[in-house]
């Protein structure tokens, strides 16, 4: 299971986190990506108060402990601290009650303050973990952004998957990654992929060696990041094989867990991949507007049918 450590939150930018008590703590495991407001923890109902989990006082938390007597609210932060939560953050820029700091260091919970109000802090915290506690996974291929479809190029080596990602790039499609794709998962069923750090922007082209597309192409042609919503096998062509010629069979690929969408494109001399590739990236975008044509031309063959309107044998010979 992945682990954030408590400490990493003060490089992350946008957070603007200033360590003010509780230092010892400074290394307790986040492993979660969620985020709570204490609420009627303060009040002493404690039920629903997550250990490991960043607690966030923000306005409303810290003008009910001002109504408090000073024991009141010492004990009522004290049970808070008690809890272990991973770290404290009061919003705003208000300054922490007098109380809080020496329980965060009796306690070992590193308190902070950050300027931000409390809900832009918690979106943006949110979206660190989210980033940082992400399954990962690297995988050989070619990601491509066509047409706002991102389309995940696999095959074995050689098949082509660069060139066919490069004639994509000529009609102003964007490369994400060539050769090592890195896979991150967010949420349940969402994966995006992006270029290996040290090779990002760069294709491998046999006969020319490694090309910069960002150099070549401008910016425009190039992206840090993509979601994978189509996996697109390139396989050589098999006389023997039987291919899906209506393409109504629906087959996905697991990638970190998360079936993705997938299409067997099949090579030989003749075919150009790239269109292909592109209009099957129109024919996802139909998809995600509830359009399938395949299935709607079988439907409608098999109403003619029904109706007695075509000949079984037809049927035979679309398929």
């Amino acid at each position: 299971m992945a682990v954030v450590l408590v400490e990493s939150l003060l490089q992350a930018e946008g957070l603007a986190l200033q360590l003010i008590a509780g230092a010892a703590g400074i290394k307790r495991p986040i492993t979660g990506s969620r985020v709570q407001k204490p609420g009627l923890a303060l009040t002493g109902y404690l039920a629903y108060v997550h250990p490991e989990r960043i607690q966030v006082l923000g306005l409303t938390e810290i003008s009910y402990l001002a109504t408090l007597s000073p024991e009141r609210r010492s004990a009522s932060l004290t049970a808070l601290a008690k809890l272990g939560p991973a770290a404290l953050v009061v919003t705003r820029g208000i300054t922490p009650p007098e109380e809080l700091g020496p329980i965060a260091d009796a306690e070992a919970v590193p308190l902070f303050t950050t300027p931000h109000i409390s809900s832009a802090f918690i979106a943006r915290l949110t979206k660190f973990l989210d980033d940082q506690l992400a399954t990962t996974a690297t995988i050989h291929g070619v990601l491509m952004d066509v047409l706002g479809v991102g389309i995940l190029l696999l095959g074995k080596s050689g098949i082509g998957k660069s060139e066919a990602a490069l004639e994509l790039v000529l009609r102003s499609h964007r490369l994400v990654a060539d050769d090592v794709v890195e896979l991150r998962r967010h949420g349940p069923d969402t994966i995006y992929g992006s270029g290996s750090e040290i090779i990002k922007h760069h294709m491998e082209i046999r006969g020319l060696g490694i090309i910069n597309i960002k150099d070549l192409f401008g910016i425009s042609a190039v992206r840090d990041t993509k979601k994978i919503e189509l996996v697109a096998e390139l396989v050589e062509w098999d006389e023997e094989a039987l291919y899906d010629r209506l393409g109504t069979e629906e087959l996905t690929h697991p990638l970190l867990d998360v079936p993705i969408a997938m299409i067997r494109v099949p090579i030989r001399p003749g075919r150009n991949i790239s269109t292909i590739l592109e209009v099957a990236a129109r024919n996802q975008l139909l998809k995600f507007q509830g359009k399938h044509s395949a299935r709607e031309f079988r439907e409608r063959i098999d109403r003619a049918v029904a109706e007695g309107r075509v000949p079984v044998r037809s049927i035979d010979e679309v398929e």
